[in-house]
Protein backbone atom coordinates (compact mmCIF):
# COMPACT_ATOMS: atom_id res chain seq x y z
CA UNK A 1 0.00 0.00 0.00
CA UNK A 2 1.07 3.30 -0.68
CA UNK A 3 0.97 5.07 2.34
CA UNK A 4 3.67 1.84 3.75
CA UNK A 5 6.20 3.22 1.56
CA UNK A 6 5.05 6.72 2.37
CA UNK A 7 5.99 6.28 6.38
CA UNK A 8 8.77 3.93 5.24
CA UNK A 9 10.70 6.65 3.49
CA UNK A 10 9.57 9.66 5.66
CA UNK A 11 11.42 7.31 8.33
CA UNK A 12 14.21 7.05 6.32
CA UNK A 13 14.80 10.81 5.78
CA UNK A 14 14.04 10.84 9.64
CA UNK A 15 16.90 8.52 10.20
CA UNK A 16 19.51 10.48 7.38
CA UNK A 17 18.60 13.94 8.93
CA UNK A 18 19.25 12.51 12.95
CA UNK A 19 21.94 9.96 12.59
CA UNK A 20 24.28 12.58 13.77
CA UNK A 21 23.00 12.70 16.86
CA UNK A 22 23.74 9.01 17.12
CA UNK A 23 27.13 9.60 16.32
CA UNK A 24 27.29 12.04 19.16
CA UNK A 25 26.33 9.64 21.46
CA UNK A 26 29.32 7.66 20.93
CA UNK A 27 31.93 10.79 21.27
CA UNK A 28 31.82 11.21 24.63
CA UNK A 29 33.43 7.83 24.83
CA UNK A 30 36.44 8.10 22.18
CA UNK A 31 37.18 11.66 22.11
CA UNK A 32 39.34 13.40 24.84
CA UNK A 33 38.82 16.93 26.30
CA UNK A 34 40.94 19.57 25.00
CA UNK A 35 44.29 20.76 27.22
CA UNK A 36 42.50 24.04 29.02
CA UNK A 37 44.85 27.04 28.50
CA UNK A 38 45.82 29.58 32.11
CA UNK A 39 42.46 30.61 33.16
CA UNK A 40 41.80 34.15 33.63
CA UNK A 41 39.85 36.04 36.33
CA UNK A 42 37.21 38.32 35.02
CA UNK A 43 34.40 40.55 36.29
CA UNK A 44 31.00 39.23 35.98
CA UNK A 45 27.50 41.04 36.16
CA UNK A 46 24.66 38.38 36.79
CA UNK A 47 21.39 39.32 35.10
CA UNK A 48 18.32 37.53 36.77
CA UNK A 49 14.81 38.71 35.14
CA UNK A 50 12.26 37.36 37.76
CA UNK A 51 8.18 37.85 37.44
CA UNK A 52 6.68 37.11 40.34
CA UNK A 53 9.38 34.83 42.18
CA UNK A 54 9.47 35.86 45.83
CA UNK A 55 8.74 32.29 46.73
CA UNK A 56 12.20 30.65 44.62
CA UNK A 57 14.87 33.69 43.49
CA UNK A 58 15.65 33.77 47.38
CA UNK A 59 17.74 30.39 47.48
CA UNK A 60 19.49 31.09 43.56
CA UNK A 61 20.96 34.52 45.30
CA UNK A 62 22.48 32.61 48.06
CA UNK A 63 23.62 29.77 45.82
CA UNK A 64 25.21 32.94 44.00
CA UNK A 65 26.35 33.99 47.60
CA UNK A 66 28.30 30.68 48.04
CA UNK A 67 29.90 30.20 45.12
CA UNK A 68 33.91 29.66 45.44
CA UNK A 69 34.95 32.81 42.67
CA UNK A 70 35.52 35.73 44.37
CA UNK A 71 32.63 37.84 45.54
CA UNK A 72 34.63 41.14 44.49
CA UNK A 73 34.25 39.80 40.91
CA UNK A 74 30.47 39.50 40.68
CA UNK A 75 27.56 42.07 40.57
CA UNK A 76 24.13 40.70 40.78
CA UNK A 77 21.06 42.27 39.12
CA UNK A 78 17.48 41.84 38.67
CA UNK A 79 14.95 42.67 36.88
CA UNK A 80 11.70 42.55 38.85
CA UNK A 81 9.44 42.18 35.81
CA UNK A 82 5.63 43.47 36.18
CA UNK A 83 5.94 41.88 39.66
CA UNK A 84 2.90 42.16 41.85
CA UNK A 85 4.80 40.36 45.11
CA UNK A 86 7.58 41.22 46.89
CA UNK A 87 10.44 39.91 44.23
CA UNK A 88 12.17 43.39 44.36
CA UNK A 89 12.05 43.75 47.88
CA UNK A 90 13.62 40.12 48.55
CA UNK A 91 16.56 40.43 45.77
CA UNK A 92 17.13 43.61 47.35
CA UNK A 93 17.41 42.04 51.02
CA UNK A 94 19.51 39.52 49.38
CA UNK A 95 21.94 42.20 47.73
CA UNK A 96 21.08 42.61 44.02
CA UNK A 97 20.94 45.69 42.51
CA UNK A 98 17.37 46.00 41.66
CA UNK A 99 15.70 47.12 38.82
CA UNK A 100 11.82 47.03 38.35
CA UNK A 101 10.22 47.30 34.82
CA UNK A 102 6.38 47.69 33.75
CA UNK A 103 5.59 47.28 30.37
CA UNK A 104 2.64 45.13 29.62
CA UNK A 105 2.95 45.44 25.79
CA UNK A 106 6.14 43.87 25.63
CA UNK A 107 6.30 40.93 27.59
CA UNK A 108 8.76 38.26 27.71
CA UNK A 109 13.11 37.08 29.24
CA UNK A 110 14.13 38.83 26.13
CA UNK A 111 12.77 42.44 26.63
CA UNK A 112 13.33 42.00 30.15
CA UNK A 113 17.04 41.29 29.64
CA UNK A 114 17.44 43.89 26.82
CA UNK A 115 15.66 46.27 29.63
CA UNK A 116 18.25 44.94 32.40
CA UNK A 117 21.39 45.45 30.43
CA UNK A 118 20.18 49.20 29.29
CA UNK A 119 19.64 49.84 32.73
CA UNK A 120 23.02 48.94 33.62
CA UNK A 121 24.71 50.83 30.35
CA UNK A 122 23.27 53.37 32.51
CA UNK A 123 24.90 53.40 35.65
CA UNK A 124 28.02 51.48 34.77
CA UNK A 125 30.56 51.60 32.66
CA UNK A 126 31.02 48.74 29.99
CA UNK A 127 34.25 48.07 31.52
CA UNK A 128 32.83 47.47 34.34
CA UNK A 129 32.23 43.62 33.60
CA UNK A 130 34.12 41.39 31.14
CA UNK A 131 31.16 38.96 30.57
CA UNK A 132 27.36 38.30 31.30
CA UNK A 133 25.45 35.28 33.21
CA UNK A 134 22.04 34.89 32.60
CA UNK A 135 19.90 32.86 34.96
CA UNK A 136 16.09 32.17 35.68
CA UNK A 137 15.14 32.97 39.86
CA UNK A 138 14.36 29.10 40.02
CA UNK A 139 17.70 28.24 39.44
CA UNK A 140 20.56 26.88 42.26
CA UNK A 141 24.23 26.89 41.64
CA UNK A 142 26.95 24.33 42.07
CA UNK A 143 29.21 26.55 44.32
CA UNK A 144 32.03 26.12 41.54
CA UNK A 145 29.60 26.84 38.65
CA UNK A 146 30.88 30.49 38.26
CA UNK A 147 34.64 29.03 38.52
CA UNK A 148 34.24 26.41 36.13
CA UNK A 149 32.12 28.63 33.53
CA UNK A 150 35.10 30.61 33.69
CA UNK A 151 37.86 28.00 32.88
CA UNK A 152 35.82 27.35 29.35
CA UNK A 153 35.26 31.12 28.94
CA UNK A 154 39.33 31.66 29.48
CA UNK A 155 39.50 29.34 26.62
CA UNK A 156 38.12 32.18 24.09
CA UNK A 157 34.19 31.28 23.91
CA UNK A 158 32.43 34.16 23.44
CA UNK A 159 29.60 32.41 24.94
CA UNK A 160 29.27 29.59 27.05
CA UNK A 161 26.44 27.16 28.31
CA UNK A 162 27.00 24.83 31.40
CA UNK A 163 25.28 21.30 32.56
CA UNK A 164 21.17 21.72 33.26
CA UNK A 165 20.66 19.24 35.98
CA UNK A 166 16.60 19.36 37.73
CA UNK A 167 15.93 20.47 41.08
CA UNK A 168 12.35 17.90 41.08
CA UNK A 169 12.93 14.76 38.62
CA UNK A 170 11.41 12.87 41.34
CA UNK A 171 8.41 14.79 41.09
CA UNK A 172 6.58 13.25 38.05
CA UNK A 173 6.69 12.02 34.68
CA UNK A 174 6.15 15.15 33.40
CA UNK A 175 9.02 16.64 35.52
CA UNK A 176 11.48 13.40 35.14
CA UNK A 177 10.40 13.85 30.84
CA UNK A 178 12.25 17.37 30.82
CA UNK A 179 14.75 16.66 33.05
CA UNK A 180 16.04 13.50 31.49
CA UNK A 181 15.60 15.79 28.11
CA UNK A 182 17.66 18.50 29.21
CA UNK A 183 20.50 15.70 30.55
CA UNK A 184 21.26 14.49 27.19
CA UNK A 185 21.08 17.99 25.97
CA UNK A 186 24.01 18.84 27.83
CA UNK A 187 25.94 15.67 28.06
CA UNK A 188 25.26 14.06 24.37
CA UNK A 189 24.44 16.87 22.41
CA UNK A 190 26.59 19.98 23.70
CA UNK A 191 29.44 17.77 25.22
CA UNK A 192 29.59 16.04 22.20
CA UNK A 193 29.90 19.46 19.87
CA UNK A 194 32.24 20.82 22.19
CA UNK A 195 34.46 17.80 22.01
CA UNK A 196 34.70 17.88 18.30
CA UNK A 197 35.29 21.62 18.03
CA UNK A 198 31.77 22.46 16.81
CA UNK A 199 29.34 24.98 18.59
CA UNK A 200 26.56 23.58 21.08
CA UNK A 201 23.32 25.62 21.83
CA UNK A 202 22.18 27.63 24.64
CA UNK A 203 18.95 25.98 26.57
CA UNK A 204 16.75 28.54 28.38
CA UNK A 205 19.11 29.07 31.44
CA UNK A 206 22.66 28.73 32.77
CA UNK A 207 24.66 30.47 29.89
CA UNK A 208 26.90 33.38 29.97
CA UNK A 209 28.47 35.67 27.08
CA UNK A 210 31.17 38.11 26.95
CA UNK A 211 31.13 42.18 26.86
CA UNK A 212 32.16 41.56 22.92
CA UNK A 213 28.87 40.23 22.37
CA UNK A 214 26.76 42.96 23.84
CA UNK A 215 28.86 45.37 21.89
CA UNK A 216 28.91 43.56 18.97
CA UNK A 217 25.31 42.80 19.02
CA UNK A 218 24.59 46.62 20.52
CA UNK A 219 22.54 44.64 23.32
CA UNK A 220 20.19 41.96 23.80
CA UNK A 221 18.20 42.04 20.73
CA UNK A 222 16.06 38.14 20.95
CA UNK A 223 12.80 38.32 21.42
CA UNK A 224 10.74 35.67 20.19
CA UNK A 225 9.08 33.38 21.75
CA UNK A 226 12.53 31.23 22.29
CA UNK A 227 14.85 33.89 22.63
CA UNK A 228 17.53 31.39 23.48
CA UNK A 229 16.81 29.56 20.62
CA UNK A 230 17.06 32.74 18.74
CA UNK A 231 20.06 34.02 20.68
CA UNK A 232 22.04 29.93 19.82
CA UNK A 233 20.97 30.26 15.85
CA UNK A 234 21.69 34.27 15.27
CA UNK A 235 25.62 33.60 16.80
CA UNK A 236 26.23 30.15 14.77
CA UNK A 237 25.22 32.02 11.70
CA UNK A 238 27.28 34.99 12.80
CA UNK A 239 30.38 32.50 13.11
CA UNK A 240 30.88 32.33 17.20
CA UNK A 241 31.48 29.08 18.41
CA UNK A 242 29.32 28.63 21.73
CA UNK A 243 31.24 26.66 24.37
CA UNK A 244 30.17 24.19 26.87
CA UNK A 245 31.12 23.47 30.35
CA UNK A 246 30.13 19.90 31.97
CA UNK A 247 31.45 20.74 35.45
CA UNK A 248 29.65 23.77 35.82
CA UNK A 249 25.99 22.85 37.37
CA UNK A 250 22.90 24.30 37.74
CA UNK A 251 19.41 22.88 38.80
CA UNK A 252 16.03 24.08 37.99
CA UNK A 253 12.51 23.48 38.21
CA UNK A 254 10.22 21.51 35.62
CA UNK A 255 6.85 22.04 35.28
CA UNK A 256 5.05 18.96 37.01
CA UNK A 257 1.36 19.88 35.30
CA UNK A 258 0.59 18.41 31.90
CA UNK A 259 -1.61 21.63 31.24
CA UNK A 260 0.94 23.91 32.01
CA UNK A 261 3.45 21.72 30.16
CA UNK A 262 1.78 21.48 26.99
CA UNK A 263 1.33 25.62 27.49
CA UNK A 264 5.29 25.92 27.63
CA UNK A 265 5.73 23.53 25.01
CA UNK A 266 3.41 25.53 22.78
CA UNK A 267 5.37 28.12 22.98
CA UNK A 268 8.08 26.55 22.29
CA UNK A 269 6.81 25.26 19.22
CA UNK A 270 5.49 28.33 18.14
CA UNK A 271 9.17 29.68 18.51
CA UNK A 272 10.64 27.21 16.49
CA UNK A 273 8.66 28.02 13.60
CA UNK A 274 9.39 31.71 14.31
CA UNK A 275 13.15 30.89 14.65
CA UNK A 276 12.82 28.87 10.85
CA UNK A 277 11.31 31.39 9.32
CA UNK A 278 13.52 34.82 10.47
CA UNK A 279 16.76 32.56 10.32
CA UNK A 280 16.61 29.28 8.13
CA UNK A 281 17.37 30.94 5.29
CA UNK A 282 21.04 32.00 6.62
CA UNK A 283 21.47 28.89 8.23
CA UNK A 284 20.74 26.79 5.25
CA UNK A 285 22.90 28.85 3.16
CA UNK A 286 25.58 28.35 5.95
CA UNK A 287 25.51 24.58 5.83
CA UNK A 288 27.57 25.34 2.22
CA UNK A 289 30.42 27.42 4.36
CA UNK A 290 33.29 26.55 6.81
CA UNK A 291 30.84 26.59 9.19
CA UNK A 292 28.76 23.95 8.15
CA UNK A 293 28.62 21.42 10.82
CA UNK A 294 27.01 24.03 13.27
CA UNK A 295 24.57 25.40 11.00
CA UNK A 296 23.40 21.76 9.75
CA UNK A 297 23.00 21.12 13.61
CA UNK A 298 21.36 23.73 14.13
CA UNK A 299 18.86 23.17 11.22
CA UNK A 300 18.18 19.57 12.45
CA UNK A 301 17.38 21.41 15.85
CA UNK A 302 14.19 23.45 14.99
CA UNK A 303 12.63 22.08 12.11
CA UNK A 304 12.37 18.84 10.03
CA UNK A 305 11.55 16.70 13.07
CA UNK A 306 8.32 18.74 13.43
CA UNK A 307 7.92 18.97 9.58
CA UNK A 308 8.55 15.53 9.09
CA UNK A 309 6.42 14.38 11.83
CA UNK A 310 3.43 16.59 10.28
CA UNK A 311 4.08 15.34 7.02
CA UNK A 312 3.18 11.92 7.88
CA UNK A 313 0.21 12.94 10.32
CA UNK A 314 -1.08 14.47 7.27
CA UNK A 315 -0.50 11.46 4.95
CA UNK A 316 -1.90 8.95 7.36
CA UNK A 317 -4.45 11.86 7.71
CA UNK A 318 -5.52 11.37 3.97
CA UNK A 319 -5.28 8.09 3.63
CA UNK A 320 -8.05 7.59 6.03
CA UNK A 321 -10.46 9.58 4.49
CA UNK A 322 -9.87 8.95 1.37
CA UNK A 323 -10.93 5.11 2.07
CA UNK A 324 -13.39 5.84 4.83
CA UNK A 325 -15.24 2.60 3.71
CA UNK A 326 -12.64 0.47 3.33
CA UNK A 327 -11.74 -0.97 6.63
CA UNK A 328 -8.91 -3.03 5.69
CA UNK A 329 -7.18 0.80 4.71
CA UNK A 330 -7.81 1.73 7.80
CA UNK A 331 -6.46 -1.72 9.44
CA UNK A 332 -3.12 -1.13 7.45
CA UNK A 333 -2.67 2.57 8.61
CA UNK A 334 -3.40 1.51 12.12
CA UNK A 335 -0.76 -1.20 11.79
CA UNK A 336 1.66 1.32 10.06
CA UNK A 337 1.08 3.88 12.93
CA UNK A 338 1.87 1.78 15.94
CA UNK A 339 5.16 0.25 13.83
CA UNK A 340 6.21 3.82 13.60
CA UNK A 341 4.94 4.79 17.17
CA UNK A 342 6.59 1.39 18.35
CA UNK A 343 10.39 2.58 16.80
CA UNK A 344 9.97 5.44 17.78
CA UNK A 345 9.59 4.60 21.44
CA UNK A 346 12.35 2.79 21.47
CA UNK A 347 14.55 5.37 19.59
CA UNK A 348 13.85 7.27 23.12
CA UNK A 349 14.26 4.39 25.40
CA UNK A 350 17.76 4.28 23.86
CA UNK A 351 19.00 7.45 23.86
CA UNK A 352 16.73 7.94 27.71
CA UNK A 353 19.11 4.63 28.76
CA UNK A 354 22.43 5.90 27.86
CA UNK A 355 22.13 9.28 29.39
CA UNK A 356 20.02 7.97 32.84
CA UNK A 357 22.76 5.26 33.05
CA UNK A 358 26.06 7.51 32.36
CA UNK A 359 24.15 10.26 34.62
CA UNK A 360 22.60 8.22 37.65
CA UNK A 361 24.91 9.78 40.17
CA UNK A 362 24.23 13.04 39.28
CA UNK A 363 20.44 12.93 38.85
CA UNK A 364 18.28 13.49 42.46
CA UNK A 365 15.54 10.70 42.59
CA UNK A 366 15.17 6.97 43.94
CA UNK A 367 16.40 4.21 42.19
CA UNK A 368 13.15 2.77 41.33
CA UNK A 369 11.73 6.66 40.22
CA UNK A 370 14.57 6.50 37.76
CA UNK A 371 13.98 3.11 36.11
CA UNK A 372 10.70 3.82 36.22
CA UNK A 373 10.32 6.98 34.07
CA UNK A 374 12.81 6.05 31.71
CA UNK A 375 9.83 4.29 30.19
CA UNK A 376 7.22 6.63 30.67
CA UNK A 377 10.24 9.55 28.59
CA UNK A 378 9.28 8.46 25.60
CA UNK A 379 5.71 8.86 25.58
CA UNK A 380 6.49 12.13 27.37
CA UNK A 381 8.48 12.64 24.09
CA UNK A 382 5.60 11.92 21.57
CA UNK A 383 3.19 14.40 23.40
CA UNK A 384 4.98 16.87 21.14
CA UNK A 385 3.69 15.54 18.11
CA UNK A 386 0.31 17.02 18.55
CA UNK A 387 1.86 19.91 20.36
CA UNK A 388 3.79 20.66 17.21
CA UNK A 389 0.51 20.35 15.41
CA UNK A 390 -1.25 22.89 17.62
CA UNK A 391 1.51 25.29 17.42
CA UNK A 392 0.46 26.16 13.62
CA UNK A 393 -3.11 27.19 14.34
CA UNK A 394 -3.53 27.89 17.99
CA UNK A 395 -2.52 31.52 19.37
CA UNK A 396 0.30 31.26 21.26
CA UNK A 397 1.85 34.09 23.97
CA UNK A 398 4.44 34.08 26.59
CA UNK A 399 3.09 33.32 29.77
CA UNK A 400 5.52 32.88 33.05
CA UNK A 401 5.65 29.70 34.24
CA UNK A 402 4.97 29.14 38.12
CA UNK A 403 7.83 28.43 40.26
CA UNK A 404 7.10 27.57 43.29
CA UNK A 405 9.35 24.51 44.86
CA UNK A 406 11.94 26.30 47.31
CA UNK A 407 14.70 24.20 47.60
CA UNK A 408 18.76 24.57 49.27
CA UNK A 409 20.94 22.43 47.09
CA UNK A 410 20.82 20.52 50.20
CA UNK A 411 17.73 19.48 49.99
CA UNK A 412 18.00 18.79 46.57
CA UNK A 413 20.80 15.89 46.99
CA UNK A 414 18.88 15.07 49.74
CA UNK A 415 16.29 13.35 47.37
Amino acid sequence: MIINLINYLIAVIFCVCYAYQFFYLLVPFFVRRRKRPETVMHNFAVLISARNEEAVIGQLLESIRAQTYPADRLTVFVCADNCTDRTAEVAAKAGAVVFERQDMRHIGKGYALAFLLRSIADYYEPECFDGYFVFDADNILEPDYIERMNETFSEGYNIVTGYRNSKNYADNWISAGYSLWFLRESQYLNRSRYLLGTSAAVSGTGFMFSRGIVEKNGGWNYFLLTEDIEFTVDSVISGEKIGYCEKAMLYDEQPTGFKQSVRQRLRWARGYIQVFCGYGGSLIRGIFSKNFLSCYDMTMAIMPAMVLSLASIAANVATLVLNLQDASVWQEVALSLAQSAANVYLTFILIGGVTLITEWKKIHAGALKKVLYLFTFPLFMLTYIPISVAALFVDVEWKPIVHSRSRTLAEIKRE
